[in-house]
């Protein structure tokens, strides 16, 4: 019997009932980047390209089952951890991937949703940097959650240097510091083991930016997964939001999603 092989990607994080952001993305990004997706839902959303409605969170119990089923049958090669609003669920993963020893873990600690609505807690925040950062092979923040993270304001390239650093060397983790926002064009940052590298990004006129965040860490995460080092996956993610973003598909009525499937066309 033939038998095929593939690596594995599972993402924590919140359902986007639009399909442009959270595990909807995040599947579809790894499927598109050659992985074989798996997923455990912190919340479930109600919203769409204009805003988050309502979020209904799972319970932390049943977090830890999704997560006790996924690793039990079909360890996962990495894993991408995205929207995760309470400090009880964040506990929660914390406590599972250290009792599996997971490997290649990227957190996008999503904060704030491309419509501007909130999704952590105040409270959750310190419970991130505590219990989640620590465990991460890399973390992906934009310019405002580095600012949160670090303690500083960026407004310029070597503020992004030294907001990298800090968060690298406080939680023992590589950094993806995101240069949107204005700032560095579309160049985003890699801090690790003690290196800075940046890599260039063009930047893509278009008002449709729904869920670039949790497809770039995804994308990262499944390039991990497939064993490339570091730098390469974060150089490989890059190129493949670029070609996402570049499709040009223009749906809802608010900052809409990428296509990520563009390389079915």
């Amino acid at each position: 019997m033939n038998t095929t092989k593939i690596k594995t990607a599972l993402t924590i994080a919140g359902s986007d009932s639009c399909g442009g952001a959270g595990i909807q993305a995040d599947i579809k990004t790894m499927t598109m980047n050659g992985v074989y997706a798996m997923s455990a839902i912190t919340a479930l959303t109600a919203q769409n390209t204009t805003g988050v409605r309502a979020i209904s969170e799972v319970t932390p119990e049943f977090l830890g089952q999704q997560l006790d089923a996924v690793f039990e049958d079909i360890f996962p090669d990495a894993v991408k951890i995205g929207m995760v609003a309470s400090s009880e669920l964040i506990r929660v993963i914390a406590e599972k991937l250290r009792f599996y020893q997971a490997k290649n873990i990227v957190v996008d600690p999503v904060m704030v949703a491309t419509s501007g609505s909130a999704l952590l807690k105040t409270d959750a925040i310190d419970t991130l940097t505590n219990e989640l950062l620590p465990l991460a092979t890399l973390v992906t923040p934009n310019i405002p959650e580095a600012e949160i993270l670090s303690g500083r304001t960026i407004q310029t390239a070597d503020d992004m240097c030294a907001a990298a650093k800090k968060i690298g060397d406080t939680y023992t983790c590589a950094v993806l510091l995101k240069g949107g926002h204005s700032i560095n064009d579309a160049n985003d940052l890699l801090y690790t083991d003690g290196a800075f590298q940046w890599f260039e990004g063009k930047r893509i006129q278009t008002d449709n930016t729904h869920g670039t965040g949790c497809t770039l860490s995804s994308a990262i995460a499944s390039n991990l997964a497939k064993k490339y080092p570091l730098d390469e996956s974060v150089h490989r993610a890059k190129e493949y939001i670029s070609g996402a973003l570049a499709a040009g598909l223009n749906l809802g009525k608010g900052s809409g999603p990428m296509l990520h499937c563009y390389l079915l066309k």
